[in-house]
């Protein structure tokens, strides 16, 4: 597979860029694991209402960013911004409080408990003020986990797995949820149905998604904007549906990537 040459980032289109302060707003962020630098001066913004999408190659940085937009590993220079307020120093789990939630790359379900239980801690955050009309919404979006719903996350398929980690997030009536490899190890059919779940949450719902992916062409598909990471570096920004058309986009992250 060939790569992108790293160049500056394209101003986004007008018509592609929302108006008014972003909700999630990354700049000049860069994030370090020793003395091996990760993340590069980051620029990044997500507006209330989008899916905005972050490809790249394994290993780009994508998901070291997201982990550092929820302060684990903490970005060593520039500001991260949610609605306004710094985050960049917050401990994790009061950037969790401020509605940020995440689905982690590889799901990380609690395996031992069951799907009931892993649903009750995501609630936890909302102080289990909704718990009831949540959990019924959830088994609503994801039939699925209604049949599981006394049975142990960690002996169910990927794709049950995967509807779990999504739906633990959104108990927690996020604000914004980041969703981190979802298609991730899944099967053609299961990728499609998540990522169909994700864009009527923000038809529906108008829920906010910053979403990290490798399968670009699902992932451009479905965002409002998209921006390209290489070596840590972001160095393309436009459209979903610009960069879908763009060449080289294609010729480093789309072939054979249409399944």
């Amino acid at each position: 597979m060939s790569t992108l040459e790293t160049r500056p980032a394209a101003p986004v289109a007008e018509s592609a860029a929302p108006r008014g302060a972003p909700l999630l707003s990354v700049r000049g962020v860069e994030t370090y694991y020793g003395n091996i630098v990760a993340l590069k001066g980051v620029d990044l913004d997500v507006h209330e209402g989008e899916i905005v999408t972050l490809i790249g190659a394994n290993g780009a940085g994508k998901s070291t960013l997201m982990m550092t937009v929820c302060g684990n590993p903490r970005a060593r220079r520039g500001r991260i911004t949610f609605d306004g307020r710094d985050i960049t120093h917050l401990p994790t789990h009061d950037i969790a409080r401020l509605r940020i939630a995440q689905s982690p790359e590889g799901r990380r379900i609690f395996p031992r408990m069951t799907v009931y239980e892993n649903l009750q801690m995501g609630a936890t955050l909302d102080g289990f003020a909704h718990f009831e009309e949540d959990l019924e919404r959830m088994l609503a979006i994801f039939p699925r986990l209604k049949e599981r719903l006394y049975q142990r996350g960690g002996t169910m398929s990927g794709g049950e797995q995967q509807m779990l980690a999504i739906a633990r997030a959104l108990m927690a009536r996020p604000r914004l949820l980041l969703l981190d490899e979802p298609s991730l190890g899944l099967a053609p059919l299961i990728v499609k149905q998540i990522f169909e779940v994700v864009r009527d949450l923000n038809r529906r719902d108008g829920m906010t998604v910053f979403l990290v992916e490798q399968n670009a062409y699902h992932a451009l598909k479905l965002a409002h904007r998209g921006y390209v990471m290489v070596t840590g570096t972001i160095t393309m920004s436009g459209s979903g549906k610009d960069l879908l058309a763009d060449p080289q986009v294609q010729a480093a992250y789309l072939e054979g990537g249409r399944s």
